[in-house]
């Protein structure tokens, strides 16, 4: 049997792969129409995809002035780079309704048959960002190795279905490749985490442990899928045989396996004001603070040193009065702001 058969169902016909999109478009309006539900005002979309830019402002002023004509909730960030696009937004369902017709038709970002390419729904019972933002990047994600192409080669994709078989396979490496901000709050069982920093640290940490001539089989994977892109490719380019990522990351894994027969333990890092999510993409108990951004658990925010908004125990000794009173002054405006 094939590497690529061993841990991937063989869709062979056209009429199972159909089935397949319809059952993930099928859950993804599922998320989608949970924002009918009063408790979740707000749907939130995560998506990327490797995609040509050829003129990075001109698309950027495009999206701007769509926003403010037609989609007044918009909040949240995509960033655009020539390589693609990437990103996560919220806004009350009618109007990210107009915003994903209006995306997918610059940038295909629904393009569920393409490789490289992802986009998911979720849901938020408050606003999740602050503000609606178009950020321009040299790099989707940055990893600044010019190896690790996406566009021209990727690891095989695993379906979260097939994930426990991988994983559970003795040969097989399993490697997080988020950083250690967001590992404390989950990872899953067995998985090797190189306690990074940020992202551009992977690679020596790749080159230092891993040999592609002894780990024949590796396992990776992050939140939504795209770090996993760049990591994956990077491998491959670097010798690696057999480089294997978890298709739509944790989140899609979260949605789609049920707790009692699920490998992952604790919650998932988000990168919104929900901080985390734990399976069926329920909202955790994790807060970040204000002033480091270290996730904190309720356990965490019991502690002494814990002041909302202002500091925890990983930074209280360092902040000087001048930036405790910053931080004090700011999270007074955003209460007031946001109280209703």
């Amino acid at each position: 049997m094939s590497e690529k058969n061993e841990y991937q169902r063989d869709f062979s016909s056209e009429q199972e792969q159909e089935a397949m999109r319809t059952n993930k478009d099928a859950s993804n309006a599922a998320a989608h129409s949970e924002c009918k539900d009063q408790r979740y005002p707000y749907t939130v979309a995560a998506m990327y995809r490797f995609v040509p830019i050829a003129d990075i402002e001109a698309l950027r002023a495009e999206i701007y002035a769509y926003c403010d004509a037609n989609v007044p909730s918009i909040c949240g960030t995509l960033l655009l780079a020539p390589e693609g696009i990437n990103g996560t937004i919220a806004a009350h369902q009618q109007d990210m309704d107009k915003m994903v017709a209006f995306l997918d038709e610059k940038l295909g970002v629904r393009s569920a048959n393409e490789p490289a390419c992802e986009f998911k729904f979720s849901h938020a019972s408050k606003q999740p960002f602050n503000r609606f933002k178009v950020r321009p990047k040299k790099e989707l994600i940055t990893l600044r190795k010019p190896e690790a192409n996406p566009h021209q080669k990727v690891g095989t994709y695993v379906e979260p279905q097939d994930w426990n078989d991988l994983i559970n396979d003795p040969e097989v490496l399993l490697l997080d490749t988020r950083n250690d901000y967001e590992t404390k709050v989950g990872i899953f069982e067995g998985a090797v985490d190189p306690n990074t920093k940020i992202f551009t640290e992977l690679p020596e940490w790749i080159e230092e442990n891993l040999d592609p001539t002894k780990h024949k089989k590796v396992a990776m994977y992050c939140t939504g899928g795209i770090r996993c892109e760049k990591a994956s490719s990077y491998m491959l380019a670097q010798g690696f045989e057999n480089v294997y990522h978890l298709k739509g990351g944790i989140l899609d894994y979260l949605e789609a396996i049920p707790a009692d027969q699920s490998k992952w333990k604790g919650d998932c890092f988000v990168f919104d004001q929900r901080v985390a999510v734990g399976h069926e993409l329920k909202e955790g108990e994790w807060v970040v603070c204000h002033a480091c951004r270290e996730p904190l658990s309720p356990e965490d925010c019991a502690r002494a040193e814990y002041e909302n908004g202002v500091s925890c125990h990983h930074c209280k000794d360092s902040l000087t009065p001048e930036r405790e009173k910053a931080l004090r002054d700011r999270q007074r405006f955003y209460a007031e702001k946001y109280s209703s």
